[in-house]
């Protein structure tokens, strides 16, 4: 299959999912017992759009290239997408667009040194930097302990680098790791799916997507949902070895690093005077005692004779 059809396959099934999600009740249409699809049907899509039958059932069978940012904007409106959800499908567009073209390849770009020194300096706080493919390509020593079974797993590729997608997926420990393993799974799933709408020529992405299609069963099924997302906040809670029940807010911040690649800067914090900032500090004691033993010992010159 070549990649504009890979494309228009896209379009079709992100369209269709989306429009079985939406109920004639939710939009203000009648209901009547004798419908044969749970949500829209497309000629109520349409009418909601302000475009014709016709040109709708051709927009969701993918031929998206020559369409208007108004029509698609509309598009997104009566289909009620959130931000990410329309963010994917403009991104969807500008990829069809673009599909006679080979677009330029997206290199993957170093993390400079001090975005590093600045994840050294929060020593309170786990943090870590990903890029879209859910790689983990920097972090600091308290992020190394409170995902010591990521960071210690099998799926940690040749280069000692964790992947967030493939621990979660593909480790057995994970589901004990994340006391919330199914959002993660759901949220996990969703992010690589905007990803994929934003690089959809990236290979080293669809050899990700590939790997996880076909040895999880439940990434399969969370991917055939075509559920988007690009920004991810909140509350995670973990079940760690060493500390027990860790309930943390996580944050996530856009790193404006060169190329188009995609780098996020995700921190994670505890409420103060809680259980948990009890024993992530706990871990951070642990984490900067064996950083500090991986050093090189500097001997300190002996003074000499006065």
């Amino acid at each position: 299959m070549d990649q504009q059809h890979g494309n228009r396959g896209e379009i079709r099934d992100f369209l269709v999912s989306r429009r079985a999600k939406i109920t004639p009740a939710q939009v203000g249409l009648p209901t009547s017992a004798r419908r044969r699809v749970a949500g829209l049907r497309r000629e109520e899509v349409a009418v909601l759009a302000g475009v014709s039958t016709e040109w709708y059932t051709r927009l969701e069978k993918g031929h998206i290239g020559g369409v208007s940012e108004d029509v698609l904007a509309a598009v997104a409106r009566a289909l009620r997408l959130d931000d990410d959800e329309r963010a994917y499908l403009f991104d969807l567009a500008r990829s069809s667009r673009s599909g006679s073209r080979t677009p330029p390849r997206r290199r993957d770009v170093e993390v400079p040194p001090q975005v590093q020194w600045l994840l050294d300096s929060m020593t309170m706080s786990s943090a870590f930097v990903r890029n879209g493919r859910t790689d983990v390509v920097a972090s600091n020593p308290l992020a190394r302990a409170l995902y010591a079974p990521m960071f210690g797993s099998a799926t940690v590729d040749r280069r000692g680098r964790p992947n967030l997608a493939r621990y979660i997926f593909l480790d057995p420990s994970a589901p004990g790791f994340f006391a919330d393993w199914d959002a993660a799974c759901s949220a996990t799933a969703a992010l690589l799916r905007a990803e994929a709408g934003r690089e959809p020529h990236d290979r080293a992405l669809r050899d990700l997507v590939g790997e996880l299609s076909t040895l999880s069963p439940e990434f399969r099924r969370l991917w055939a949902e075509h559920d988007v997302l690009i920004r991810h906040d909140g509350i995670k809670r973990l079940q760690h070895p060493d500390v027990g029940h860790l309930e943390l807010t996580f944050q996530s911040l856009d790193l404006p690093l060169p190329g188009r690649a995609v780098h996020n800067l995700i921190t994670y914090t505890a409420e103060p005077g809680t259980a948990s900032e009890d024993r992530l500090k706990l871990l951070a004691s642990w984490a900067a005692t064996q950083s500090q033993a991986a050093e090189p010992t500097h001997h300190s010159p002996q003074p000499g004779p006065l």
